[in-house]
């Protein structure tokens, strides 16, 4: 078989983690594309009885990651940035100079275990520790290698691989960005949650979104350093987004990370045109997280119309 078709099979696990090691769709499909021409170069060395064909591209992968991002500067959102605003309807001020994490559109369908490890909160977190840790953690907890198999990935030894996964794992803790408790996008109390804030959005009706939301909510939007905390300054940043930008709106559900979420288009004369991309955390209780995305990058990646 040729080597297009022998890799074909990993090439979306090998994408995805790559995101989990940058945090952007971007950044990894460039990653994804240099693991696949140094595996092609290597090809006729690659030795099946030292190493599956897998675990041999998971190596490469894992090292293009590393040496592309032992240099750059974490990609955070604007919580794990910046200090809570303490006005909904202040100005929104633009990060142009940061590079923010980015949503990873995924099926809906998609397992379980695969939605759990693509989490933004998850993806956020990672992004809080060192390009090597990053590794050790993602190639433990997601991919179930063993101490001694990603010492061997990673030119390190066993008790330095158990060593760094301590120190990722009580990092992580630190971060506090763990979430618990958090429906699957296909569960029938978060359809019914994304149904009536899809209603709502459309009728641009303030009041309804209230029942949908946690007291707690947070609400976040890369590129903008603004967030906010808490269901009252959440609906009254929307009362001013109506407010600010009219009434007819159209909104459509989407799958990103392995979470609910949805496309909102704004009318504009004949036309609606892509405003925004949400990324839901919901809970029994409701949405506790909206990550908003304003990015063309974001919306070209999850191959959404710029107008209907």
């Amino acid at each position: 078989m040729t080597f297009e078709t022998r890799t074909a099979p990993y090439r979306r696990e090998l994408l995805q983690h790559c995101y989990r090691m940058s945090g952007s769709i971007q950044d990894a499909e460039d990653l994804l594309q240099e693991t696949l021409v140094r595996a092609w170069r290597a090809f006729d060395r690659y030795d099946e009885s030292r190493a599956s064909l897998r675990t041999w591209l998971y190596r490469i992968a894992t090292n293009t990651c590393l040496n592309e991002l032992e240099s750059r500067s974490r990609r955070p959102l604007p919580s794990g940035l910046v200090a809570r605003g303490e006005d909904p309807r202040a100005p929104l001020v633009r990060g142009e100079e940061v590079l923010w994490l980015q949503p990873f559109p995924t099926d809906p369908a998609a397992i379980v275990g695969e939605r759990g490890s693509l989490r933004l909160a998850l993806i956020a977190a990672l992004q809080f520790l060192p390009a090597k840790q990053r590794a050790v953690l993602i190639l433990r907890e997601v991919l179930d290698w063993s101490a001694a198999e990603i010492a061997a990935q990673l030119e390190l030894t066993p008790a330095a691989v158990n060593s760094a996964l301590q120190r990722a794992r009580a990092k992580l803790a630190e971060t506090g960005l763990a979430e618990d408790d958090v429906l699957e996008p296909d569960d029938s109390r978060s359809v019914a949650i994304v149904d009536k804030y899809i209603v709502a959005f459309e009728k641009a009706d303030v009041a309804a979104f209230a029942e949908l939301l946690t007291a707690d909510v947070t609400l976040e939007m890369p590129p903008f350093y603004n967030w906010y905390s808490g269901r009252e300054d959440h609906l009254s940043f929307v009362e001013g987004v109506f407010a600010r930008r009219g009434t007819d709106w159209r909104v459509f559900p989407i799958g990103a990370n392995g979470q609910a979420g949805i496309a909102v288009y704004r009318g504009d004369g004949e036309v609606h045109r892509l405003h925004t991309l949400h990324v839901f955390t919901i809970t029994a209780a409701g949405i506790s997280h909206n990550r908003v995305f304003q990015d063309d990058a974001v919306f070209a990646a999850f191959g959404l119309a710029l107008t209907l």
